[in-house]
């Protein structure tokens, strides 16, 4: 009962609105690009053998799925309850199965019975391998969901562009699947030189891309902001990047155990026509649009952009508040937030940009609100003089206040 009552504390105390505590997570494959606040102290605090921080989770449920040494409650997110001079920390998976729809909304809750997306920022120095993520009939195989996710590259987190801000997106039209398929056969003979069969993409700041499952991509250094389905199932059909060499093992992550071996299942998990589309990055490209006139918010002192809006399993926003400025902003649906710049008054929460974090300190740039709390209006209040409040926003599946 302890957790139920803490549960409901934390929501009593922030008014509809949870503060969550920062959830690093570690890639064993990855250079971290050093753009996403960790003190540079920090970076490999967990150990060499489990690769640099260079990843940092928002609004989770979902475990990361880093192998054997994968630490306890690794990407999951923490609530933060302040009791006096006590400060208690829960799973937020924990307080959305105690309140269920209080928190989400029971038209997620219903559905899901969970909370199904999670955000994260993305920050490698180098490019990533050319890979894939299932979608939700292979996924289902190894007992996990597909996974479509999104990119936005918040320019508060990008002054420099990392060794390669280009990606390789899809294949290129006229390609052959046998071409393909021998890249696999020739993942262990060094370079198998699959991104011969790409187009590599300039990433701009400000800008975004939507990737369903079964997209073949080698992400760019851009630090990214990425909204996703609660999912962590990927597999490297890439062998060699940046001159490092890929283990096989992971070209067969996420294939069934029978099927390991089978290069045929590997291009099966390949959503063919999407990937040779001769209009790829116009069907998946995305520039930020308004939500509402932009004369309209601008005259209230704030502006709002759906910066992720091609996918129904998840959506985001960018919330600029001006300089002097009180708001109020609603939202059909409950959501994540992180602040990327500026300082001020989230509800009864003071607001605040860290310039820099150490590994397990706590923040006031991130936290989580309720169905019932975007519905009524969050007052956003900006004290400054000079520096806007800049908020990422993301939301679940289906968000009614965005239409396709």
């Amino acid at each position: 009962m302890a957790n139920v009552s803490l549960a409901a504390k934390a929501l009593e105390q922030g008014k509809g609105v949870l503060r969550l505590a920062p959830t690093w997570v570690p890639r064993s494959f990855c250079v971290p690009g050093r753009r996403i606040k960790l003190h540079p102290d920090d970076y490999y605090v967990l150990g060499g053998v489990r690769g640099g921080i260079d990843e940092r989770w928002l609004s989770s449920t979902t475990p990361a799925k880093n192998g054997p040494l994968t630490g306890e409650h690794e990407g999951l997110s923490k609530v933060v309850f302040q009791d006096g001079d006590t400060t208690e920390q829960l799973l937020l998976k924990d307080v959305i199965d105690e309140l269920k729809g209080e928190i989400i909304g029971d038209r997620l809750w219903d559905e899901y019975k969970s909370w199904p997306m999670y955000s994260k920022f993305f920050d490698n120095m180098g490019p990533l391998p050319h890979h894939i993520h299932h979608n939700d009939e292979k996924a289902a195989l190894v007992g996990q969901n597909g996974k479509p996710e999104a990119y936005y590259f918040p320019p508060q987190l990008n002054n420099h562009g990392g060794d390669f801000p280009y990606t390789f997106f899809g294949i290129t039209p006229g390609t052959t699947k046998e071409q393909i398929k021998q890249c696999l056969m020739d993942f262990n003979k060094g370079d198998n030189k699959i991104t011969n069969f790409s187009s590599a993409y300039k990433l701009e700041p400000g800008t975004g891309w939507d990737v369903p499952p079964g997209i073949l991509h080698a992400p760019g250094s851009l630090c990214t902001y990425e909204p996703q389905k609660a999912s962590d199932i990927f597999a490297m059909y890439q062998s060699l990047v940046n001159e490092a060499i890929v283990p096989e093992e992971l070209l067969w992550n996420g294939t069934p155990q029978d099927k390991i071996g089978d290069y045929d299942e590997l291009v099966s998990v390949i959503d063919w026509e999407a990937n040779v589309d001769p209009n790829f990055a116009a069907n998946h490209f995305m520039m930020p649009k308004p939500v509402r006139p932009l004369e309209d918010m601008q005259a209230q002192g704030y502006v709002e952009n759906w910066i992720c809006y091609k996918s129904t399993a998840y959506s985001a926003k960018e919330l600029t508040v001006m300089p002097g400025a009180t708001v109020t902003i609603k939202d059909a649906a409950a959501y994540g937030i992180i602040v990327m710049q500026g300082h001020g008054k989230f509800g009864v929460w003071d607001i605040e940009t860290p310039a820099l974090i150490r590994y397990g300190q706590l923040t006031n740039d991130e936290f989580f609100v309720s169905e019932a709390a975007a519905k009524e209006g969050v007052v956003i209040s900006n004290p400054s003089a000079t520096d806007p409040i800049v908020i990422l926003k993301h939301f679940g599946p289906n968000n009614p206040d965005l239409v396709l």
